[in-house]
């Protein structure tokens, strides 16, 4: 029987007989397993037999993580990571060599992009920053060693927007992968493979976990390619998964749609307040009807999710002092929290991207980013509205 969303976020792929009936997934806290003979040991060293061998090399706890989080994005295999960035860097690894290209999207998470330059030092693996605003600019700034493209979308922290079809369906010209960082939205919002898309990762710190207890990253995509990263770039370079973190993980999906739902009112509400203040000089949400990607959002989003970027009036002192008079929102870089969390990205989040790249970016010293928590949404604003007005 085919289960909706809110339910198979709960109960795929867990049968509480298989567990001495546990109602929760046990948390398998082993580091190796035993063999009942050594020819069974021999066995799942070849890859004969599918038991577990050691903790680095999959856990059941995890495992069932893995499954969860990809049939919630529709992708036939999962693995789980200790962070986002180990999932990017990963993935990365896995689909280049030395001397490709990369083509991303006009803005990246700051550590991405600090990965990508340690690359092009390291292994001269060019990268290019696209608008991606069309077939015909995305097909012109395809090259002949590019290996894959790249998106982010809603881009951190500018809140724009990727038509995730129209990349796909370029890169299937040319036979490229499109990876996706999915984490600004979740599964419950967007599907990027369902939009034709082929691997897709979270920083599970955020939405997926929801809690701000815990650091994680998932990767989904084709089975063979996650068996390839789990063997060789995850196995080889070792950025797993505990068991207990999985295992908050699997408690946080349970009320993702709860919380996205909620985490998405709230930013909207929050949003038509924000554009009203005269302190504001631009708003960037993706369910905003005046913000020129809202057709796009409207088309592969459920929902705008909880993240707002808006830029105040002067330069880096009055938007620091802003967030210094701040009463309960939390200054703090993360996101996705059940607490609403407010930060400076040009001197935070990407303090790391030259100034140049950032102004490109759209990432200006007067640019706040601010992620919506589940608290009320006229307790946030007031929060808001009483720092904006002393400016």
């Amino acid at each position: 029987m085919t289960k909706r969303f809110e339910t198979d976020v709960i109960h795929h792929g867990y049968d509480s007989k298989e567990h001495f009936d546990s109602l929760s997934t046990p948390i398998y806290q082993t580091s190796t397993y035993t063999f009942a003979n050594a020819e069974q040991g021999e066995k799942r060293f070849a890859g004969e037999d599918d038991g577990f061998i050691y903790s680095r090399l999959g856990n059941p706890t995890v495992r069932h993580l893995e499954e969860r989080i990809a049939n919630l994005e529709n992708a036939e295999a999962g693995l789980a990571f200790s962070s986002g960035m180990a999932a990017v860097s990963a993935t990365l690894i896995a689909l280049t060599k030395a001397n490709d290209h990369i083509l991303c999207s006009q803005g990246l998470y700051g550590c991405t992009f600090g990965l990508l330059e340690l690359m092009r030092e390291k292994y001269n693996i060019q990268s290019d920053y696209s608008l991606m605003e069309s077939e015909d600019v995305l097909r012109k700034q395809i090259k002949d060693d590019t290996s894959l493209i790249y998106v982010e979308t809603p881009i951190n922290p500018t809140m724009k927007i990727i038509d995730l079809e129209m990349v796909a369906r370029v890169a299937k010209e040319f036979n490229i992968p499109v990876v996706v960082d999915n984490t600004f939205s979740s599964p419950y919002l967007q599907r990027p493979i369902d939009l034709g898309c082929d691997i897709v990762l979270h920083s599970a710190t955020k939405y997926i976990g929801g809690h701000g207890d815990i650091v994680a990253g998932l990767l989904v995509g084709k089975e063979d390619f996650i068996s390839e990263v789990a063997m060789t770039t995850q196995k080889d370079i070792g950025g797993i998964l505990s068991p207990f973190d999985a295992w908050l993980l699997l408690r946080g999906l349970k009320t993702l749609p709860i919380r996205m739902d909620r985490h998405s009112l709230n930013a909207e509400k929050v949003v038509e307040q924000l554009k009203q203040h005269p302190k504001i000089k631009s708003v960037h949400y993706p369910f905003d009807k005046n913000n020129p990607d809202y057709e796009v959002a409207k088309k592969q989003m459920k929902l705008g999710a909880g993240v707002i970027a808006f830029e105040v009036e002067g330069g880096k002192e009055e938007a620091q002092a802003f967030l210094n008079r701040l009463s309960f929102i939390k200054l703090a870089v993360s996101l996705g929290d059940a607490e609403s969390i407010i930060q400076h990205p040009a001197t935070m989040t990407h303090a790391v991207v030259p100034e140049e790249n950032r102004l490109s970016m759209g990432i200006t010293d007067s640019l706040i980013r601010m992620s919506c928590g589940l608290e009320a949404w006229e307790d946030i604003w007031n929060d808001l509205k009483q720092g904006l007005d002393q400016m």
